[in-house]
């Protein structure tokens, strides 16, 4: 069995656009062509391929169609290059990672390597605990995420520690826990949230003070500048990554609630075994500085 290319792209539109419209605005059809495409490659498979909702959304069938869709294209591209000499052709490759990696070392790490290569990064951002399902659904690639377990055909990569501090400006710790950081206050006092995925902040109060989600104010602020910002001003307290911390630490801008009970998360690196040449050193890049900008486990 092979797969018609045309059909193929049009699976793969619909899927990064959301939509059968936006599809056939990027492939220069209509959507009625698009659908037809999608559906052929459906009859030829014999299952369905995608939930038609908005956005579109692709099946369990779909999603492992996906997934060896993009890495085939991917190979595809790279060898394509090499062979003809066109060694600065460039590479799109799809990657999910965390808000906070992406917002302290993947980029500064990897920067070099994308001139370099001439490697175009296609992020997608979410929460540690949720960047490996986007790679099963054939979104990604690869992933940073905080899953230690390889999924199958696939390779992980432990990368280092994450470490996270509660943090509080002084003037709100001045406000809200002059007489110290007690359960009491901490029920009082308003919590920096990332998003709705975002539960380092649940976790830490459970497990430190029994407090549940909805026992205390939440402020929630999706976007890794404006949440630490929004720390810096006062608005609430919250976790912050140790790059991001300790120098503020260290200057006194933001004050450790608790220094001796930091959270943790380790983080991974996983990909498929068979990677295009591109990517298999842009894993070698990222594996090792990871390794040298999080902590270490002990």
């Amino acid at each position: 069995m092979q797969f018609d290319h045309k059909h193929a792209e049009a699976l793969l539109a619909v899927i990064d656009s959301g939509s059968f419209e936006q599809a056939a605005s990027a492939l220069h059809l209509t959507a009625s062509a698009v659908s037809q495409r999608v559906r052929q490659l459906e009859v030829q498979l014999g299952v369905p391929l995608l939930v038609r909702s908005r956005p579109c959304r692709a099946t369990m069938a779909g999603q492992q169609l996906l997934q060896y869709l993009r890495r085939a294209r991917l190979l595809e591209q790279d060898f394509l290059a090499s062979f003809s000499g066109e060694a600065a052709a460039p590479l799109t490759v799809p990657l999910a990672v965390n808000a906070d990696t992406l917002s302290t070392w993947l980029l500064p790490a990897l920067s070099d390597f994308l001139i370099a290569e001439n490697v175009l990064i296609s992020l997608t951002v979410d929460d540690q605990d949720h960047t490996y399902a986007l790679m099963q659904e054939g979104q990604a690639l690869a992933c940073v995420s905080a899953e230690p377990h390889a999924m199958q055909g696939c390779v992980v990569h432990e990368l280092g520690i994450l470490r996270y501090r509660m943090l509080a400006s002084p003037a709100f710790h001045a406000r809200w826990f002059a007489r110290g950081y007690t359960r009491d206050a901490a029920r009082q006092a308003p919590v920096m949230v990332f998003n709705r995925k975002d539960a380092l902040q649940a976790g830490f109060l459970e497990q430190q003070f029994g407090l549940r989600v909805g026992a205390y104010p939440e402020h929630h602020v999706p976007a890794s500048e404006p949440y630490l910002q929004s720390i810096l001003l006062g608005l609430g307290c919250g976790m912050v990554p140790h790059l991001q911390a300790d120098p503020l630490i260290a200057r006194g801008e933001l004050i450790d609630l608790a220094p001796q009970q930091p959270t943790d998360v380790t983080l991974y690196w996983h990909h498929w075994k068979v990677q295009s040449p591109r990517l298999e050193r842009l894993s070698r890049r990222l594996v090792e500085a990871a390794r040298g900008a999080l902590l270490a486990r002990v």
